[in-house]
Order: C-alpha cells, then sequence, then structure tokens
C-alpha cells in the first residue's frame, strides 16, 4: 500500500483500522489502490428510564446478565470503539478518555479489580 492512493486524509489511517481497497495490478505484483476507510454505522442504543423507587427483582441475576472484563480487556474495547468512531482522536486524547472510562468501570464494579 502506498501513502499516493489512500483517498482520505492520511493521519485517519491507523494501524487497525478496517479499510477497503481495489487490486490493481503494479510492477512488482498485485498491490492495493483507492484505499478508503471503512466506516461502521454505530448500533442503536435503547435508553431504559431509570426509576430510584424501582425494586430490584428478587430472581434476577445481574452477574448472568454481562460479562466482567479484566481492565486490559476493558481498554483495548474501549480503544477500539473510540478509533471506529473518530479516528481523529489523538494518542493523548485516547489515553485520557481510556483512563477515565477505566476509572468509571471500576467504581461501578464492571471490570476485575485484580
Amino acid at each position: 500500500m502506498h501513502a499516493n492512493d489512500l483517498l482520505e486524509e492520511k493521519y485517519l489511517y491507523q494501524a487497525g483500522r478496517r479499510v477497503e481497497y481495489f487490486l490493481e495490478s503494479g510492477d512488482k505484483g498485485p498491490k492495493a489502490g483507492e484505499i478508503r476507510l471503512v466506516r461502521q454505522a454505530a448500533a442503536p442504543v435503547s435508553r431504559v428510564p431509570r426509576s430510584s423507587a424501582a425494586a430490584p427483582q428478587a430472581d434476577h441475576d445481574e452477574e448472568a446478565d454481562c460479562d466482567i472484563l479484566t481492565a486490559l480487556d476493558f481498554q483495548n474495547e474501549v480503544t477500539e470503539a473510540l478509533i471506529e468512531a473518530d479516528g481523529t482522536l489523538t494518542a493523548a486524547q485516547l489515553q485520557h478518555v481510556r483512563q477515565r472510562l477505566l476509572r468509571l468501570a471500576q467504581a461501578h464494579g464492571w471490570v476485575d479489580s485484580v
């Protein structure tokens, strides 16, 4: 792949980002041409109104509803989600947001504290 074949701003292309391209024949064999980023539509989010008066169901097992991730797995998933959502974030911005989300997740017990 050559930088001249990138159709969008070059800084948007980062390791791990998905791209699509046309296969072309070059002097040294097959090569990628007309390379563009694959943009994924965000999954719809359903919001359930919170009620402080609602009592938890006695037979409901919250542990069965979700995975408890390690801090590293959580940070990796957050990083991928942020890059997919906005490929223009800098490394410093990614790091800052990841650290804040990790503290939030730890405070809520969403990740292992080990």
